[in-house]
C-alpha cells in the first residue's frame, strides 16, 4: 500500500526514537536516569486536580471551539501581568502548544512557502513543516556563542519570496537560551520591513535565570499585528500530561482564520480546560520556588559538564536544557552505548542525541541535549554516570 510523502518525509522525535533501548535497558534490571525529556519531576499545583474533583456536571459536554470562556479570560489575565492586553476574540485555546504551532503554520504558509528558524530548534518546527508541506530554512547558531542569534546581515540574507515567518523559542529549546532585548528587536524589524509573521514559542516564559531581562514579541506594539504567541501550561505548571496551549495575537482575521482548525477538531477536553483555569490563578510564590530549583539544576548540569574533558557548554540561562557537545563522532551511537552497554551499579543515563534539532545536514552530530528536570540527588549521580561513560568510551 502506498503512503503519503507527507507522512513518510516528516522527521521521527530524535527525542522519543530510543525509548526501545531505554525499554530493553529497564527489561535487563537497569535503572535509567531520563535527562532525554522535558517531563519536569515538579509537583503540579494541586489545584488543578482539586478543581477536577470539584466538577459537578453530569454530562461532559463539547467546549467551545475557541476554547472556554473561563479559560480565555483567566489567560487575558495573566497576560496583563506581562504588559500584554489580548480580548477574548484574540486568543484560542489549543491541544497543547504543539497543536498552537501546527494551526499557525497551516495559517501563515503555503506549500512551498519558507518559515526561517534559529537551529538547533524544537523538533516539530520541522516536523509539522514537512507535514503540510513547508519549507524550513534555518538560521544557524553556535555552541560556542552559546545559541545566540548571527548578525542582522546574516539572517536578512537568508530571507526569500517564500519566506512567511520567523519562528522561535525564547527561552529556547532545546539550547536554553534567552535572547537579549536588541536580538529581539533585531527580529521584530526584519519581521516588519519584510512583511513577515513571528510565531513566538513562549511557553518557558517564566524560567529565566541569573537575574536577566526577558523581553516578549507581545510587548512590541509596532509589529502586533504580525506576532503569534505559543503558550502552554506543560511546562509552566508542570501539567505536561494536561495538553492545554493556547494561541494569543491581536490580529483579528488570523485568529478568525485559525478557529477554522479549531473548529474541524471541534474543542479541546472539557475537563483539562476546567483545570487549567485554576492553574492561572497559581501564585507567583509558586514560580519563586520553581525557578530557583530549576536554577540549581542548571548549575549542578553546567559545572559537572565543565568539568568532562573534551565537552563544551555554555551556561544556559532559561528553560531546563542544555545542549553539549561532547568529545564523540556520533551522540546518537554514543546513547545507544550507554543504554545498551554501560551501567555503574546498574544504573545508566539517557540523553537526546541533538542532531534531530538542526536542519543543516550534518550539524550536532556530536551534541546532545540535556533536560535538567530530575532532582538534586538523581542529576548527581547522572551526571557522574555520563562522565564514567564518556571516560570509557573513549578507551573503546
Amino acid at each position: 500500500m502506498h503512503l503519503s510523502k507527507r507522512i513518510t518525509s516528516m522527521q521521527e522525535s530524535p527525542i522519543r526514537k530510543l525509548v526501545p533501548y531505554a525499554l530493553q535497558a529497564k527489561k535487563e534490571g537497569k535503572k535509567v536516569y531520563h535527562l532525554n525529556i522535558g517531563q519536569p519531576d515538579i509537583e503540579t499545583p494541586a489545584s488543578f486536580m482539586q478543581s477536577i474533583r470539584d466538577f459537578k456536571e453530569k454530562v461532559i459536554a463539547y467546549s467551545l471551539s475557541q476554547g472556554s470562556p473561563e479559560l480565555i479570560e483567566a489567560i487575558i489575565k495573566y497576560y496583563k501581568k506581562y504588559d500584554m492586553s489580548f480580548e477574548q476574540d484574540e486568543i484560542l485555546i489549543t491541544n497543547g502548544g504543539s497543536e498552537a504551532l501546527l494551526f499557525s503554520i497551516i495559517a501563515v504558509a503555503d506549500a512551498g512557502d519558507e518559515l526561517l528558524i534559529p537551529e538547533p530548534f524544537y523538533t516539530n518546527y520541522n516536523g509539522f513543516s514537512s507535514a503540510v508541506d513547508v519549507n524550513v530554512a534555518a538560521i544557524t547558531c553556535k555552541a560556542e556563542d552559546g545559541f545566540h542569534l548571527p548578525t542582522r546581515e546574516e539572517i536578512e540574507n537568508l530571507i526569500k519570496p517564500r519566506t512567511k515567518a520567523i519562528v522561535l523559542s525564547n527561552p529556547g529549546n532545546p539550547t536554553g537560551v534567552v535572547y537579549t532585548k536588541e536580538e529581539i528587536n533585531m527580529i521584530a524589524g526584519l519581521a516588519k520591513e519584510y512583511n513577515l509573521f513571528v510565531i513566538a514559542d513562549e511557553v518557558y516564559r517564566e524560567f529565566v535565570y541569573d537575574n536577566l531581562g526577558y523581553t516578549s514579541f507581545g510587548n512590541i506594539k509596532e509589529i502586533e499585528d504580525r506576532v503569534i504567541i505559543i503558550d502552554s501550561v506543560s511546562k509552566r505548571y508542570s501539567a505536561c500530561g494536561a495538553r492545554i496551549g493556547s494561541i494569543a495575537s491581536k490580529n483579528k482575521e488570523l485568529i478568525k482564520q485559525i478557529l477554522k482548525l479549531c473548529q474541524g477538531r471541534l474543542c479541546v477536553p472539557t475537563l483539562e480546560q476546567v483545570g487549567a483555569t485554576r492553574l492561572y490563578g497559581t501564585p507567583n510564590s509558586y514560580f519563586e520556588e520553581v525557578i530557583s530549583e530549576y536554577e540549581n539544576r542548571r548549575n549542578i548540569v553546567h559545572e559537572s559538564l565543565n568539568d568532562m574533558p573534551g565537552v563544551l557548554c555554555k551556561k544556559p540561562t532559561g528553560a531546563f536544557y542544555v545542549v553539549a557537545k561532547l568529545p564523540v563522532d556520533n551522540a546518537e551511537e554514543f546513547v545507544i552505548w550507554m543504554l545498551k552497554e554501560f551501567n555503574i551499579n546498574g544504573e545508566t543515563v539517557m540523553l537526546a542525541p541533538a542532531e534531530g534539532f538542526y536542519a543543516t545536514e550534518g550539524l550536532g552530530r556530536d551534541e546532545v541535549r540535556i533536560a535538567y528536570v530530575l532532582n538534586e540527588t538523581d542529576l548527581k549521580k547522572a551526571m557522574n554516570i555520563l562522565k564514567l561513560g564518556l571516560e570509557k568510551y573513549a578507551k573503546k
